[in-house]
């Protein structure tokens, strides 16, 4: 399997293609990977140093590609962080080439923008990009709580109000849609949930509420998510292998009191996850 990935990378630490890219090798997936940006380290440090690249020189790389003449061996497209609107249009150029020389190919957009704690923390224009133009394009969508309200334009405060929002993304375009994190009125205290969506099916999976405050999490619950879709053609089985893998990396984490997560130290997560969690139809 071969997976276009178009985001943000860091030289230390792990975010971006530095969280997606060696959880999808691990699980044996040739990954090309096209930086939108290259930083020294995530923004969360409150000072880094890199630069922003911009869509021509996206484009540019994915041309480069193109020239070696395997995009027809390309499986699916991953974008996640996206610094302006013309990287995004570059992306969907992208996901446009690769679908012409590959139509089975699937396109799984992370809409990255924004979190309870601190709101959009995106440029302007990006929310609107998302909603209008790259989750329509999308085979899967893998939006955290805010960004499932944002997009949607509904509340989610109780599981069916969430179940209608992300039937709203469908309504948008794609087929698949993944909660990366959940928290709703039927969700018990010290737990959290996933929830996936396809075919008018709904599945819930929930793991206990670790205490860490991490970047990252969401890039590598993509990746997997998007490699055992891929694969198995079921966002249930890909809802149970991708959430418990991130589940055992997480917990590997805080129990090391890590403010990195521990994408190499626990990389056997990603391959037989220590836990697994049930996967139930609501």
């Amino acid at each position: 399997m071969n997976i276009l990935s178009i985001q943000s990378h860091v030289a230390y630490g792990h975010v971006g293609n530095a969280s997606a890219v060696f959880p999808m090798q691990r699980l044996g997936v040739e990954v090309w990977a096209v930086h939108t940006v290259q930083f020294s380290n995530h923004t969360g440090y409150g000072a880094w140093r890199g630069r922003v690249f911009d869509g021509p020189a996206i484009e540019e790389l994915v041309a480069g590609i193109a020239e070696r003449g395997v995009l027809g061996t390309c499986n699916g497209v991953l974008s996640g962080y996206m610094g302006s609107a013309d990287i995004g249009t570059a992306i969907l150029r992208a996901v446009a080439q690769v679908r012409s020389a590959n139509p089975a190919a699937l396109y799984c957009c992370d809409p990255v923008m924004g979190d309870t704690d601190r709101g959009i923390y995106v440029r302007p224009g990006i929310p609107e990009f998302f909603r209008e133009q790259a989750v329509p394009a999308a085979d899967i969508v893998t939006p955290n709580q805010f960004e499932l309200n944002h997009i949607s334009g509904l509340p989610s405060g109780t599981l069916e109000e969430a179940k209608r929002a992300v039937a709203a993304l469908q309504a948008l375009g794609p087929r698949v849609v993944l909660v990366t994190s959940l928290i709703t009125d039927a969700t018990p205290t010290g737990s959290i949930d996933l929830l996936a969506a396809e075919g008018g099916g709904f599945w819930l999976l929930r793991t206990p509420r670790l205490d860490l405050g991490v970047n990252g999490a969401g890039d590598a619950i993509a990746a997997l998510f998007l490699v055992h879709y891929a694969r198995t053609g079921s966002a249930a089985l890909a809802l149970g292998m991708a959430g418990a893998s991130v589940y055992g990396l997480l917990r590997r984490t805080a129990e090391a009191g890590s403010r990195e997560i521990l994408t190499v130290a626990a990389q056997d997560e990603f391959v037989s996850p220590s836990e697994t969690f049930p996967v139930l139809p609501v």
